[in-house]
């Protein structure tokens, strides 16, 4: 049985590791398309191990008998968020080419959709799996708020921000830590978010109209984050 887990454990790890290595070559076609400065370059690679680190001691400690299609679909859209960051990055130095930049988010936000329904196809479900997801999601809008607040100001941030902040006060306050009911509207208020910045972040609207679709965007999140909170709220204190 021993040698058994050990041939599982590194053919999990030989998963993340070739996902690590899809996300070099993917930072070397960049750099050799775009030129890419060293912020880039740094940024990317400290994604790349970053992500491989973090996601190898997860899948090991999950157990997981093998990695997954649905798995593979999010490292294949972790991959494309860490070239997003990477020109994301390296646009304080100079302004990538928009068309690479709207492509690559465009392909991550597409595959959102994807990684969940093959799980359940597959029934490859995991929590794992889901907070594999999440994790991709959240970093994707974090980064996307970075290049957009660039142009329509600090504010923005506040959308990439949200649910790290959520997190953080999850640790002071357990209670926010409860198993929230499944929700079409916070669903689609997440994928707005998503659509939203990246369409700032084309600008292919004027500003105005920009500026009003991302502060309508941020309201609905706060709107989202504020009524799964309420309901965290009122089912602690009716179980307390």
């Amino acid at each position: 049985m021993a040698l058994n887990h050990t041939y599982d454990a590194r053919l999990l790890q030989q998963e993340t590791t070739v996902g690590a290595g899809v996300q070099i070559l993917l930072l070397a076609l960049l750099g050799s398309a775009i030129g890419m400065g060293p912020a880039g370059w740094l940024t990317g690679l400290a994604f790349a191990l970053a992500s491989w680190a973090v996601l190898t001691r997860a899948v090991l400690r999950s157990r997981l008998r093998s990695f997954g299609l649905a798995n593979r679909v999010t490292l294949g859209r972790a991959t494309l968020v860490g070239g997003v960051t990477a020109l994301v990055a390296d646009s304080f130095e100079s302004s990538p080419p928009i068309t690479l930049f709207v492509g690559l988010t465009a392909v991550a936000l597409i595959l959102d959709g994807v990684d969940g329904k093959v799980a359940r196809h597959t029934g490859t479900s995991s929590a794992l799996g889901a907070r594999f997801d999440m994790e991709v999601d959240a970093f994707l809008i974090l980064v996307l708020s970075v290049y957009v607040s660039m142009s329509l100001g600090p504010w923005v941030l506040l959308i990439g921000a949200m649910r790290y902040v959520f997190v953080a006060a999850a640790r002071a306050l357990p209670w926010l830590n409860g198993e929230l009911p499944p929700s079409t509207a916070r669903k689609t208020v997440a994928a707005l978010q998503g659509v939203v910045l990246l369409v700032a972040g084309a600008g292919i609207f004027p500003q105005a109209v920009t500026l009003g679709a991302v502060a309508l965007a941020l309201g609905s999140l706060v709107w989202s984050f504020g009524r799964d909170i309420g309901w965290l709220w009122r089912t602690n204190v009716r179980t307390a």
